[in-house]
């Protein structure tokens, strides 16, 4: 049983975790993964490393409340356990040797964005991190980001917080001025991953993305994760679990990657409305 030592509320859907799993956070890397199980009867979900402490022997996690496995996460306390919490999976970001970066960061994954920033500025980088939410209400991690960057843009679809506008604008305009960056960075919803690559393309300036599809076992047995890439004029398969999650963004197949996470939307969405009523009949 792993406990929960801090859980705090980002914004009403978003949650920071602090777990105690001291041999994970021994070897825990920025870009790496966990894989947890609440309870024994629940399902395996993966959770990016937002965050370790080697001494206290704490691993951070940062989940939005989209389905039924987080909702039932959302529902411990502090002090609790959860029952399985497996890692670190997956390959690091590679941040060695890298002079300047930005860092593009979308709605929940700034969790995911925001170890490699402060890794990379740990490493003497200058960063500079661009963040992105659909509104006010759903920002998250200002402050943490403003601590590990250079420059910070702070980006809102709807204008209520910092500049009105989608993570590609204050992007478009850096390299429009020149910005020699050794690397573009982003994490976030496939689709502005897709459009922030699609940036960048014309500047050949490397483009790293974070991708998490669908996931059970997180060692490459099961085949859930396979991506297409398209490198050198073939489609070449590759699994996110261990050969991610980081990928070229130039060579990511980002639409067959939106349609296959798609696939389970109708069954998570009805779990997730199933969990939530279980939880108002025993009023919690």
């Amino acid at each position: 049983m792993y406990k929960i030592v801090k859980k705090e509320e980002l914004n009403p859907t978003v949650t920071r975790m602090e777990i105690e799993a001291p041999f994970v956070a021994a070897k825990a890397e920025a870009g790496q993964f966990i894989i947890l199980r609440v309870d024994e009867e629940g399902e395996r979900i993966p959770l990016t490393v937002a965050g370790y402490d080697r001494e206290k022997g704490t691993v951070t996690i940062i989940f939005q409340i989209v389905g039924a496995t987080t909702a039932k996460l959302n529902q411990k306390k502090e002090g609790e356990t959860i029952c399985d919490f497996v890692g670190p999976l997956g390959k690091k970001t590679e941040t060695e040797g890298r002079k300047k970066v930005c860092i593009v960061g979308g709605g929940v994954g700034c969790a995911i964005a925001l170890p490699v920033a402060k890794k990379l500025w740990e490493q003497g980088c200058e960063v500079t991190s661009i963040i992105g939410f659909r509104s006010k209400d759903l920002l998250i991690l200002e402050k943490d980001f403003a601590q590990v960057s250079k420059r910070l843009f702070v980006m809102t679809d709807d204008g209520s917080y910092g500049e009105k506008g989608n993570v590609c604008m204050p992007l478009s305009r850096l390299l429009a001025e020149g910005e020699a960056f050794d690397e573009v960075i982003t994490i976030g919803p496939l689709i502005m991953m897709k459009f922030v690559t699609e940036t960048v393309r014309p500047t050949g300036i490397p483009c790293t993305v974070s991708m998490n599809p669908i996931m059970i076992d997180g060692t490459g047995m099961c085949g859930g994760c396979r991506l297409t890439l398209l490198r050198e004029g073939k489609r070449v398969t590759e699994f996110a679990c261990v050969d991610g999650p980081d990928f070229n963004g130039y060579e990511v197949d980002f639409d067959e990657a939106m349609m296959r996470g798609s696939t389970y939307r109708d069954f998570e969405r009805h779990a997730y409305e199933a969990t939530c009523n279980l939880f108002a009949k025993e009023g919690k």
